[in-house]
């Protein structure tokens, strides 16, 4: 009789956990519901529609919520591994590579050739296939077919609402962490998924609006056809382009002021929330390299100078030379994109060049680069071309590299592969802003007891954003990183208490340059004021 040697010497078991047959029979039930959608996009014809697409999706959530019931509740409260840098879907393996494929592959199709799906293919331009399958619930909801953009928004709705479930399970000992997963979940059924249908059904002239969505992220706010229609519709209308610019130039830099970027990030953004859910299980997989952080800070602010640029260039595309059309006129306009850019730079500079330190240069060089564009496009610009260009090709220019290529087919796609948060660490220019503004003048931070702190990694491990928590937690030093969303996992991962998440004054929040040494003569008196 042969026996099976482990010839690991490790104090804790290596191997990846088996599942119990509880979570195999979960599995199976959720295999089933999937399966039923494959079906459907082969177009397989299905007696009742509607009743299928309950089916599916129903089994589908029942899967998770069982398999989650298993896995967590069955143990006692608090964080563990459980072999992720053993399972091969966790840990870049064959399955996690195959995985990253298929939803690679899902985005391709869904942005670019949804007549896959079966958009408009039936022979009186009705659905067939995928798309077809949702019919029922558009029709229920707003009286209308199904979109390639509905079954993506269903699927993601759903998607948060049962990983969601897993996530507060898992981290069910942390009031923090279920309270703010409870708000991305509400966010993303009323906000995103319910509310633009309803407004839909009470006017639908009405163009597709998340309230929640701000610009950049919201890259069509300001787009020729969404203006007009915004304005055909009398009062409703001008409200949510007032208040879209209100979120952009007030309401976030106060929400952002009191709390950090994690009141969006992390709170309400759906993008964060799909992350934090059915992301959770490849969070440890964002790179903590250096090289990673350089190219992470360049990458991301050049997505934003692109946004900056292409939104100003799709306004001035649509706007006339002729005061007497309107008083917003070309050169009006690129004016007071470069008055305000302008302020910013100066204020930036005069009250925190010496806190930016070699930042500023580089704050510098983006100023300049978008200051020569903008009159570049000013001064080449005709009636039809901007940047030699014409505007209809340029105006679609950020929604598909930007909006489509880059936050879904990389962003959500490569989670097995790049982590959970490659696009809001790498190409989201909303957060580039909120993290701009958190990093100068936020009372948010996280502080360190670095006296406590036992270097088990858990913190650096567990961050999705690539930070190497416990760097600063080993100096005793606060966190306060442009690129923190402030979800917390770092402080609810930590088994001795070393982080914690605070909105403070802006005294003492940032001290990259003190050095805490046993014989220093000031070192109470320092530490007294943090």
């Amino acid at each position: 009789m042969s026996t099976k040697i482990n010839h690991s010497m490790s104090l804790a078991k290596p191997d990846a956990l088996g599942i119990t047959t509880k979570q195999k029979v979960a599995l199976a039930v959720g295999i089933v519901g999937l399966f039923i959608l494959t079906l459907a996009l082969f177009n397989t014809n299905f007696p009742n529609e509607g009743l299928s697409l309950t089916a599916a999706l129903g089994l589908i959530a029942i899967g998770v919520i069982m398999y989650s019931r298993e896995a967590y509740l069955t143990k006692l409260e608090g964080i563990k591994n459980d072999g992720q840098w053993f399972k091969s879907i966790s840990s870049r393996g064959i399955w996690g590579w195959t995985l990253g494929v298929i939803l690679t592959a899902f985005y391709i199709v869904l942005y670019f050739y949804p007549k896959y799906l079966g958009l408009g293919q039936g022979v009186d331009g009705s659905n067939t296939g995928l798309i077809s399958l949702f019919d029922p619930l558009s029709q229920l909801l707003s009286g209308r077919n199904a979109s390639q953009w509905f079954v993506y928004g269903t699927l993601y709705t759903l998607a948060i609402l049962a990983f969601g479930y897993k996530f507060i399970l898992k981290y069910r000992h942390n009031r923090y962490q279920q309270i703010r997963t409870f708000s991305v979940m509400f966010f993303q059924l009323g906000f995103a998924f319910l509310i633009p249908e309803f407004m839909y059904v009470m006017n639908n002239d009405l163009p597709y609006y998340d309230l929640k969505s701000v610009w950049p992220l919201n890259y069509y706010l300001f787009d020729e056809w969404s203006v007009n229609a915004f304005l055909s519709n009398g009062s409703i209308g001008l409200a949510l382009i007032i208040f879209g610019i209100l979120s952009i130039f007030v309401i976030t830099p106060i929400l952002t002021y009191k709390y950090g970027k994690r009141w969006y990030c992390s709170w309400v953004c759906g993008c964060g929330g799909l992350a934090e859910t059915a992301g959770d299980s490849f969070r440890h997989l964002s790179s903590k390299k250096l090289s990673a952080w350089k190219l992470e800070r360049w990458l991301i602010h050049t997505v934003l100078v692109f946004s900056v640029v292409m939104t100003t260039a799709m306004v001035y595309t649509y706007l006339g030379y002729d005061k007497n059309d309107f008083w917003l006129t070309r050169g009006v306009f690129i004016s007071l994109v470069i008055g305000f850019l302008t302020l910013v730079f100066a204020v930036v500079m005069y009250f925190k060049r010496q806190e930016l330190g070699k930042d500023a240069k580089a704050g510098a060089i983006g100023y300049l680069a978008v200051i020569a564009l903008l009159l570049i496009m000013h001064f080449t610009g005709t009636t039809e071309h901007v940047f030699f260009v014409k505007g209809g090709a340029l105006r679609s220019a950020y929604g598909i590299y930007i909006g489509s290529i880059f936050s879904g087919v990389i962003g959500t796609g490569f989670y097995p592969i790049l982590g959970s948060r490659a696009w809001c660490r790498f190409g989201c220019p909303m957060a580039a802003i909120l993290g701009f503004q958190q990093r100068l003048f936020s009372k948010f931070r996280i502080t360190t007891n670095g006296g406590q702190c036992i270097s088990c990694g858990n913190c650096s491990n567990s961050c999705e954003m690539g930070i190497d928590v416990r760097h600063y937690a080993q100096k005793g030093e606060n966190i306060v990183r442009s690129s923190c969303v402030g979800c917390g996992i770092c402080s609810a991962v930590c088994p001795r208490g070393v982080l914690k998440l605070e909105n403070d004054s802006m005294k003492g929040r940032i001290n990259p340059t003190e050095i805490l040494l046993g014989n220093d003569v000031d070192l109470m008196e320092l530490v007294n004021q943090k």
